[in-house]
This record gives structure tokens, sequence and C-alpha cells, in this order.
């Protein structure tokens, strides 16, 4: 005698709330199903039923699964965590009798079943058990986009899709950063919602939608929306920045902005906001290159050695009421743009511009961090360059760095046009380093060329360094070590020895 066959589960998705806007697919399996199972508050109303209710049938059997709690507090010893496993622990336990008794089960789900559904909790539970069809449905995201009549993203862009429960300083990075986003789950987060995007610039350009599709379907720009009056099943839209004004505001200003040492993993949420807002971009033609093509914005790239000429470019720009981004690698701030653009602001005609600076991961710390930690106590930073100071000024800071027993930061240590500065430094270091003291040549970190090698003092050959290295000089202090894994590390201990 062969076994009973078991049930078929479905996760119906029945798209925002239109009726008309099930799939073909949704209406087949619900008109099919034995069992009809929907998610409810207590009050018992369920949403998902009621887009569904044309197609139910009297013999339906039909389960009800009832929250017990939705955001009020619970006395269950586990919580509110504690309190909805148990629930779901409990549903899946009903809806598996009904699948081991051989009917189908269809779990409704508003919008589409895996996308912040109540669905997906008896998915995880029963289909690995089960034969299982999910059916997607058209998701909130896209009915607040078509009733809204504005692309949501085009092109190269990216929809970041948030929960409006998370915390506010997380909102607020995302929301600068994103191309696009919806922001869901409304309700009592509204006015979180509305501060973070105050706070990343955003509010003006975020769009309200309200139970979209529904009969009671609300648009609104978001500033104009009493935040008493919004209910949970809403969201907040930042729609595509392809052909949307940017600045508008006729108060231009200069942001130097740090791209840190290479691509964009390395930027800062703060820059990436920056950069994206920015209605024209001027830098060093390398150091633009980094930074993505955006629609409507204008690039001004130029030589790296127009540092003047490029910041009173910036400069002219603003004042004629344009928002200029200067980009910059590593840190603005560090043998960087930051100061070329300060030297100009503070002379006329440019005093009345204002001028931001955003920081970024610098060269020194990125390579110390592929090296281990050769940064760990006090340090100094020396640029090597001698297109801007004398060479004497430099060998005496050199000098002394080195007699106070600093690890050094070595920037800007050769070129094409200057060859002999690495071995003149190394000269100059062993006066008061050991031969064996660690140096971490660091190249092209975190770009395709990246190389990091540990060589000791004595030994560092001049004709391995580029301008795109960066040298580590440790401090009688420094160690390294390799470790089981093969790797070696470099690191300069936090407890140095008493006298």
């Amino acid at each position: 005698m062969s076994e009973q066959q078991t049930g078929r589960l479905y996760g119906v998705g029945l798209g925002p709330g239109d009726p008309s806007l099930m799939t073909v697919r949704a209406v087949e399996v619900i008109t099919e199903a034995d069992v009809i199972a929907y998610h409810s508050a207590r009050h018992g109303r369920s949403i998902a039923r009621s887009i569904a209710e044309r197609y139910l049938r009297p013999d339906h059997i039909e389960e009800r699964l009832v929250y017990p709690v939705t955001t009020e507090s619970t006395d269950h010893p586990g919580g509110y965590r504690g309190a909805l496993e148990e629930f779901y622990a409990d549903a899946a336990a009903r809806l598996a009798a009904h699948l081991d008794a051989g009917r189908t089960v269809a779990v409704l789900a508003e919008g589409d079943p895996l996308f912040y559904g109540s669905y997906m909790h008896m998915h995880k539970r029963l289909a690995d058990r089960y034969p299982t069809e999910v059916v997607p449905g058209v998701t909130s995201v896209s009915a607040a986009a078509a009733r809204l009549g504005t692309p949501l993203v085009e092109g190269e862009e990216v929809l970041t899709v948030l929960p409006g429960t998370l915390p506010e300083e997380e909102l607020t990075a995302r929301l600068a950063t994103a191309d696009a986003a919806a922001v869901m789950k409304l309700g009592r987060t509204f006015p979180t919602v509305r501060r973070a995007l105050e706070r990343s610039g955003r509010l003006a350009d975020a769009r309200y939608v309200e139970r979209a599709t529904m009969d009671a379907e609300r648009t609104a720009p978001l500033a104009e929306v009493d935040p008493e009056s919004v209910p949970y099943f809403s969201m907040a839209v930042l729609p595509s920045r392809v052909d949307a004004p940017r600045g508008g505001s006729g108060a231009g200003e200069v942001v130097v902005v740090g791209l840190g040492p290479a691509g964009p993993l390395w930027l800062t949420p703060e820059a990436r906001a920056e950069l994206a807002a920015a209605e024209d971009l001027v830098g060093y033609t390398t150091y633009l290159d980094r930074v993505p093509v955006r629609p409507g914005q204008r690039r001004h790239a130029s030589d790296n050695k127009v540092e003047a000429v490029r910041a009173e470019f910036a400069l002219d720009l603003a004042r004629r009421g344009r928002r200029v981004a200067v980009v910059s690698s590593g840190d603005p701030g560090v043998f960087a743009m930051a100061t070329a653009v300060l030297e100009a602001a503070c002379e006329d005609p440019y005093r009345e511009v204002p001028v931001r600076i955003v920081p970024g991961m610098t060269a020194a710390h990125a390579a110390a961090a592929r090296s281990g930690a050769p940064l760990g106590h006090d340090y100094a930073v020396i640029s090597l360059s001698d297109r801007l100071k004398p060479w004497e000024v430099i060998a005496e800071r050199l000098r002394a760095a080195a007699a106070a027993d600093l690890v050094l930061a070595l920037y800007n240590p050769g070129s094409r046009s200057r060859v002999w500065q690495v071995g003149k430094a190394r000269e100059l270091l062993l006066e008061h380093r050991a031969p064996d003291t660690p140096v971490v040549l660091g190249r092209d970190i975190g770009g395709p060329g990246e190389r990091v090698r540990i060589v000791r003092l004595a030994d560092l050959d001049p004709a391995e360094v580029d301008m795109r290295t960066i040298l580590l000089v440790g401090s009688s202090q420094t160690r390294t070590s390799r470790r089981g894994d093969g790797t070696q590390v470099v690191w300069t201990p936090r407890r140095y020895p008493e006298a």
C-alpha cells in the first residue's frame, strides 16, 4: 500500500491592494486550493483576504493566522520575538496538518510573498518538507512608483529599499548615498524617517505614497505630510535622480571630498552623498575617473600640477551658484586639495563662498592596515617631495623625527623626475635607526596593482619606489612576525619601555 501523498504549499502574492492587479496564476491557485490561509491582527480583519475575497469559495477551508502582538508590548517570557516565534511555529504546525492530510494550502500575501512578507516565515518552516510554489506579486514599491508617475530607477542607478524601523543614523547614511530609495514600514516610524531625509539633504525630493492602488490611496510631497495621519501601509519614495534638477537653491558651495586611496570600497557614506549631490565635479583626471558618471553632472578634469588653478575654478563656479565637489585622493587635508582650496577661499573675491571638507581614508592608514599595525604608537607624516619645500627642510625634519624614535609615514617618495630622495632619506634614517628596522612599501593600496612588502631599512631599494608608493618606517620598537598562515605582519607596540 503506497503512502498518502502530501498536499502542496503555495505562497500567493496578491499585489499591492487592487484585486485587478493580481496575476492570472494567483487567481488559478486560489480558486483551486483546498485551504486558504491568511494573517491578521487580533481585530480579525485581513487585507490579504479582502483582496482575494471575490475568488473564495464557500467550501474553502479558511485558516486565519492571528498575530498575538503587532507593535504593542507583551508579557511573553521571550518578549516580542519570543511571542512571534511561538506564533510562527504554531501556524506552521496548523498548515502542516492540512498538508499531511493531502490538502493544497494557499497562503495569501500582500505584495510579493518573499518581499517583507509574512508568508516567508511559513516558507522557511515548511518548504523543505512539502512541495512548494511561490507565486510572485506586484510589490508595493512598484505600485507606488506607478502612482507617482515618475521613473524609480534609470540607466545604471541603484534602488535602495529600507525598512523605516532602522536607527535614524543608519537611515540618514543610506539615504544620503542612495540614487533612488523606498522606505517602507512607516506608521509610527514616520518622524524618524522624515528627520533622516532632512539630515541627508533629500527631504525636498521625497514623495509620500499611502495605500497605493487601494480606495484610500494618497500621494503628496513627504515634507507636507502630517505625521499623525501616517498609517503602516505607506512609504517614502526618492525617485530617480536622472533629469531631476540639481541644486536649485542658488546658494553655491565647494565641498572638498576625500576619495580614499582607491576605488568605491574606500569611500565613506558622507563622501558618496556629496559626490551624488554635486552639480559640478572638479579634480585631477585620474581621481575624477574614480567617480561614477551621473546624468546632469558636469565634470571638469585637469592636470595634477595645477592645484591653485583648480581651486579658483571651483570657487568661481560656486560664486555663480553651483554646488561643486572637488575630488582628492586619500584625505583632502593630507598633502592634498583642501589646502589649495582654503588658501584661495581666504582671499578676495572668494571669502564669502562656503567651503566644507569631507575626510577620506589616508594612504598611510590603508597601507598600515594591509601590513598589520605599524602605526600603533606615535608617528610622524612627512612628504619627501621637494617641489614645494627645500630638501634641507625635509632632511631636518627626517632627522628630528628619527631622533625622537617616531614611526614615519613618508608620502611622495619618488617620481620620474625625483629619483634620489629615497636613497638620501634612507641614509639619514640609518644614522638613528638599526639596519633591520622594518619598512613597509605599500603600492596602489586597494587598486588592481596593489603590492605590500616588508623590507629592512638597510635593504630599501629606491628603484622599487614610485609616486604610487607610500613608505612606513618603523621605530626602534616596531616588530615583525610570520604567523601560522604564512603571512608576515608588522606592528608597533602601544606600550613604550620606560627609560
